[in-house]
């Protein structure tokens, strides 16, 4: 059985300004980058065969705050760059719903070419690493169109914001993809230093 936690990105100055960065390539803050520590804390005791992570600079500093705690080869893979947001990039919410108040920002990525390309991302995930441990290291709208994908009918994941730096797991078996949990924060309950 192939199992997969996929981590988002801990906290930037974007996210904290509530900025969409999609593609965007924006550095952790001080809030991510204890995020990522206490993440790679928290994982540290389970055995993780390859740690993969999104090619932009939050997902890869993430990774490696982990890598600090996990042991584990670093992988970069496309498939699981962030969505983007097209004309919206780096807009703050405000301005969002003043121009898009419906969400339909103009040369955005679509929902559907999103969801299809992190199914294909850990379909050569399960391919490389059969019946082993794997990290993934992605962005809020990429994980969440992918849980949104493969969750049952038990689970309204609509609209779950998924908090920076938390945990979801998905995990092959009995022939399909199953998730777990999803949005598991219990690792940032301490007061962040800043």
């Amino acid at each position: 059985m192939t199992k997969i936690c996929l981590v988002r990105h801990g906290e930037t100055d974007w996210n904290a300004a509530k900025r969409i960065q999609g593609r965007t390539d924006i550095p952790l803050n001080d809030t991510g980058k204890w995020q990522a520590e206490q993440a790679g804390l928290y994982l540290k005791d389970v055995h993780w065969d390859v740690v993969i992570s999104s090619p932009l600079t939050r997902a890869k500093e993430t990774a490696h705050l982990i890598l600090k705690h996990v042991h584990a080869p670093l992988v970069i893979m496309d498939d699981f760059i962030e969505r983007d947001f097209g004309d919206a990039e780096g807009m703050s919410l405000e301005e969002r719903q003043k121009l898009f108040p419906d969400k339909q920002y103009p040369n955005m990525e679509p929902l559907e070419t999103i969801q299809d390309r992190m199914l294909e991302g850990i379909e050569k995930v399960r391919a490389a690493y059969p019946d082993q441990r794997v990290l993934i290291v992605a962005h809020g709208a990429a994980i969440h169109a992918l849980l949104t994908t493969l969750a049952d009918e038990q689970m309204d994941l609509q609209n779950t914001r998924l908090v920076n730096a938390c945990l979801n797991n998905v995990e092959w078996t009995d022939g399909t993809w199953k998730v777990r949990d999803y949005n598991v924060v219990s690792h940032l309950t301490q007061t962040s230093p800043s």
